[in-house]
């Protein structure tokens, strides 16, 4: 491989949908994963109400930045939020659901754990998991737009 070859791909890589879906990421991680924590620790809510709240305001700021600057998509708000909402419901229910079975689970062999941080802990995994998840989602179903092979991917 080249020099100018290994530049380019670097260059790809950093500036591709997925180096700014990475960019949101951190940003909409600190808005919906302070939320679930403060949901869950000062609020003392159950752990399903804290990660569905902290989830729902981080996919707000998700929705809003992944649609201009992640994809850059042109697709209508009317064929994309309805999507947009779909991914997320099943991505939070499936990492979240897991993380949380995955909790119980090291629960039982880990009977003097408190189930606080045990659930602190899936708080954190899931929204590893979420987080691929999305991304997968939204880059082929969500945000996805229909181009000839000559024009190239759009999404890249």
């Amino acid at each position: 491989m080249t020099s100018t070859s290994a530049s380019s791909s670097l260059k790809s890589l950093l500036t591709g949908s997925f180096a700014r879906f990475l960019l949101v990421g951190v940003l909409n991680t600190l808005v919906g994963l302070s939320a679930s924590f403060a949901l869950f620790n000062l609020l003392n809510l159950n752990y399903w109400v804290s990660t569905f709240g902290g989830n729902t305001i981080g996919a707000v700021v998700s929705y809003v930045l992944n649609r201009r600057f992640t994809f850059r998509s042109k697709a209508s708000i009317g064929s994309s939020w309805w999507k947009f909402g779909l991914v997320i419901l099943v991505c939070y229910g499936f990492s979240y659901g897991i993380s949380w079975l995955l909790a119980e689970a090291l629960r039982s062999y880990w009977s003097n754990a408190s189930t606080s941080w045990l659930h602190n802990g899936a708080i954190l995994v899931g929204n590893g998991l979420y987080t691929i998840g999305n991304y997968v989602g939204h880059k082929y179903f969500t945000f996805r737009t229909h181009v000839s092979k000559k024009e190239g991917h759009p999404n890249t």
